[in-house]
Parts: structure tokens; C-alpha cells; sequence
């Protein structure tokens, strides 16, 4: 899947932190996830929409 087919735009990221932690994301495009390595988390892309719940986000290995 390319960006333009899930809708997600890419400089967004840049705007947005993690909420639990208050750093930067890492974005998997072949996941649609956005990652948060300092709080262990990765936040789902749906629709191309980042939902940035923590009760969403999925713990990392």
C-alpha cells in the first residue's frame, strides 16, 4: 500500500507526538502503525486516521 491509498499523510507525523511519553513517532508504512519506542507502543492507522489512544495501542515485542 502506498501513502496515497491509505490516505495518510505523511507530514502530519511531524505534528504529532506520543501521549503518553511526549516524543516523537517512527512510521511503519507497511504496518500503518505509528511507533513509540520510548513508551514501548505502536498507535494503528485506520482509514488513514492515527488513533493516538494509549487503550488502542498495540505493546511492542
Amino acid at each position: 500500500m502506498t501513502d496515497a491509498e491509505t490516505g495518510f499523510d505523511r507530514r502530519m507525523l511531524e505534528a504529532l507526538i506520543c501521549p503518553q511519553t511526549q516524543t516523537t513517532l517512527r512510521y511503519d508504512a507497511e504496518k500503518q502503525e505509528l511507533i513509540s519506542k520510548s513508551a514501548g507502543l505502536a498507535f494503528p492507522i485506520r482509514n488513514g486516521i492515527p488513533i493516538m489512544l494509549v487503550d488502542e495501542a498495540r505493546q511492542l515485542d
